[in-house]
């Protein structure tokens, strides 16, 4: 079978039958809801804490929780059970452009009526929206891209984070001298290798403010926009400086927790989604690793790039709309985030009104919150365009390895993007 099902089953009260009554005006029946979601082992914990939860708050519903794998067979499992329709009641996925690609005002219930929607971080809603409609609840609180650094290296060689890239540079420059590895990265899983592109574009947007529209349009390529391809110039710069780690080649994204955490290097670049196998993984060295903004060119320029988190959808398939319904407005309340902050290690700020992050939030997130407060933040291109082209990651590491030049790089890049856009019916 392609998924595993865990399940949850509590005895119905009375009083659980009078709260969801009088929540959806609508008597209810022992009802049996089923959840699909990606088999992350983070994923699986906060669905299925946030079942558990629920089912406390109305003992009438029982929640299954089923999993699916994640990556290009997920997706396909997530299309295909929408297509024939077979899909759960509710259902993990992306945001921004991948749920453009399971076209959802065909496949799935709109909330933009719903009472608990008005919860919901504007931002967020941006990058659930088709059309008039909205479709989802965020699962997690947002995340970033930037870089890891290893706090004590930094005490040690007396560096400040810097604001710049050039201070970046200088302080990998003391890094290296120390006979530490400045940069990590880990090939050996090559959508690491991405990050100092993606993670570079609140500072695109910030000098090409028209950036994401034009390059729907396809009249802006990263080819031809110094600011986009700046990102490219970057992962050649830190390589050909000869700051990587020795096994970058065939070192894991586990590979590059470690050696953060433990301070065999000093920067990893990196999406905030590490923060809770940080904490896992190395409980006792967690507050040792701090996180910046990736610098740009101009202090000014030096923002936060975000990624939103996936969320939880409605097909127009379910048997049981009302009770899903119930079940997305307990995920988008401070009582929702609080089950999953016990769930998971909180990575980020929540994009649900009311939600607090708890007193005792690792390093890395406290070093995330200024960007929010100070506004110095913007979503990855990803959530602003439909269109992300498949081949970025294996042409990172054809930079970073010597075996292709930055411009080549992004050309190879724009016509991805190109082909991309003609898959999804974009005229270009």
């Amino acid at each position: 079978m392609l998924t595993t099902k865990r399940k949850n089953t509590l005895i119905g009260f009375a009083a659980g039958l009078l709260a969801m009554t009088a929540l959806s005006g609508t008597a209810l029946a022992q009802t049996n809801l089923t959840v699909l979601v990606d088999n992350a082992s983070h994923t699986m914990a906060i669905s299925e804490a946030l079942a558990t939860a629920f089912q406390e708050k109305y003992p009438d519903v029982t929640v299954e929780v089923e999993a699916r794998p994640g990556g290009g067979e997920g997706d396909n499992i997530v299309k295909t059970r929408l297509a024939t329709g077979q899909m759960t009641d509710v259902f993990w996925y992306n945001t921004g452009s991948l749920l453009q690609a399971i076209a959802p005002e065909q496949t799935l219930v709109d909330l933009s009526a719903e009472p608990f929607m008005k919860n919901v971080a504007d931002s967020f809603k941006q990058v659930v929206k088709a059309g008039e409609g909205i479709y989802g609840v965020p699962t997690r609180p947002a995340e970033a891209g930037g870089i890891f650094y290893n706090r004590k290296v930094y005490e040690k060689l007396g560096l400040s984070v810097p604001k710049t890239w050039a201070e970046f540079m200088a302080n990998n420059d003391k890094i290296k001298a120390a006979g530490i590895p400045a940069v990590i990265q880990t090939y050996g899983e090559p959508w690491t290798s991405q990050v100092l592109v993606l993670a570079d574009f609140y500072n695109v947007q910030k000098q090409v403010p028209d950036f994401a529209e034009n390059y729907t349009k396809g009249t802006a390529k990263f080819a031809t926009t110094p600011a986009a391809m700046r990102g490219f110039e970057y992962v050649k710069e830190v390589a050909d400086k000869g700051y990587f780690n020795e096994d970058f080649g065939a070192a894991r994204y586990e590979d590059g927790l470690r050696m953060i955490a433990e301070g065999e290097g000093a920067h990893y670049p990196m999406i905030t989604f590490a923060i809770p196998a940080l904490s896992d993984g190395y409980p006792e060295l967690i507050n040792d690793v701090g996180f910046f903004a990736l610098p740009a060119e101009k202090a000014e320029d030096t923002g936060l790039t975000v990624w939103m988190p996936a969320a939880f959808y409605i097909p127009k398939t379910s048997a049981n709309v009302d009770v899903a319904k119930q079940f997305l407005a307990f995920v988008a309340s401070p009582e929702g985030c609080a089950v999953q902050s016990k769930a998971v290690a909180v990575n980020g700020p929540y994009l649900v009104e009311g939600c607090k992050l708890p007193d005792d939030v690792v390093q890395s997130v406290s070093d995330l919150l200024p960007y929010f407060e100070n506004g110095k933040n913007a979503p990855a291109l990803e959530f602003l365009s439909p269109i992300k082209g498949p081949i970025l990651e294996q042409l990172t590491v054809e930079v970073g390895t010597g075996i292709r030049q930055p411009a080549d790089a992004a050309a190879l890049y724009d016509e991805d993007v190109r082909k991309q856009a003609q898959q999804l019916g974009l005229a270009r």
